[in-house]
């Protein structure tokens, strides 16, 4: 078969929420119907995880149609779709966004709360990160409004930090099998440096903030790191990898996150802006990251526990 097509079930974080996205084999044969009616020739499904993930392998259909027919069938479900070609779906790198991708927090609004100005950052954040407004130029106009905060702060906020469910997971399976992991913000070095250190990524890339005797100037370090700079570190770290752009996966939720999504093998929009969802090939509106691990055919049995 050329192609497949991955079911993903919600991640539940409550037990009502688990009844509720479990991915059964109704939900599968409807999937499967919907490719068979388009003219598809399909495989017998293949459970990556019980009640969580499942492949269904077809051939002669565009997976775009696949794509649109799955999701038609499942409207209304908790479940993501993940369609793609067969061959090479275990990617040898990862290059993830940070902020609202793998850690909750936005941590610019973060510093912004501290001087009662979250409401304003947050929404410029919001604008930026949904192609709305120029990355650039939103940054520096949420930097500037730091001007003259203790610098020590930072250090003090790397405490609020919380993973994303599945980030462990997604960074130490993929690391066990030999993927090269890199996190490249348009947030900043001392959180990214914090997380790659908590998760075990194999290099971080991030903006970072002027700092004077110990305060804050309102300017970020020039140049910014913006969608333009994670595309060229996507194509930099495959090339010392020696690998094509195919066998890269990416993951990230905003605009500036885009080109690295279009550009690698499989560019996953995760619980994205709108912008950016309407815009990537493959999204994850309702799993964790353990998502784009069942997306590259990773079995339950191998995933490293998070």
């Amino acid at each position: 078969m050329t192609h497949v097509v991955t079911l993903i079930a919600g991640a539940p974080l409550t037990e009502a929420e688990a009844a509720a996205a479990t991915l059964d084999d109704s939900m599968v044969r409807a999937a499967r119907a919907a490719l068979q009616a388009l003219g598809a020739e399909t495989s017998t499904p293949d459970w990556l995880a019980p009640g969580r993930a499942c492949d269904i392998a077809f051939a002669g259909l565009h997976p775009d149609q696949a794509q649109a027919a799955c999701a038609q069938a499942l409207l209304g479900q908790p479940v993501d779709a993940v369609t793609q070609e067969s061959a090479g779906r275990r990617k040898a790198v990862l290059v993830a966004d940070m902020e609202s991708t793998i850690i909750h927090q936005e941590m610019l609004d973060e510093l912004g709360a501290l001087i009662g100005r979250r409401d304003t950052i947050a929404e410029i954040t919001r604008r930026a990160m949904n192609g709305e407004i120029d990355f650039k130029g939103a940054l520096r106009e949420r930097v500037a409004l730091l001007a003259g905060m203790d610098a020590a702060v930072i250090e003090e906020l790397k405490g609020i930090v919380t993973l994303m469910p599945g980030a462990r997971s997604l960074v130490a399976t993929m690391r066990k099998h030999g993927a090269y992991c890199a996190l490249v913000s348009g947030g900043f070095k001392p959180f990214t440096a914090y997380v790659r250190g908590i998760l075990g990524f194999d290099e971080d890339q991030a903006n970072d903030l002027v700092i004077q005797e110990g305060k804050l100037t309102g300017q970020p370090v020039e140049p910014i790191l913006d969608k333009d700079s994670k595309a060229a570190a996507l194509t930099r770290i495959c090339a010392q990898r020696r690998v094509a752009l195919t066998a890269a996966v990416t993951v990230g939720d905003g605009a500036n996150d885009l080109p690295m999504l279009l550009a690698a093998g499989l560019g996953i929009a995760f619980h994205a802006k709108p912008a950016v969802a309407a815009s990537a090939r493959a999204k994850v509106d309702h799993g964790d990251l353990t998502a784009l691990l069942y997306a590259q055919g990773y079995r339950e049995s191998e995933i490293v526990a998070g």
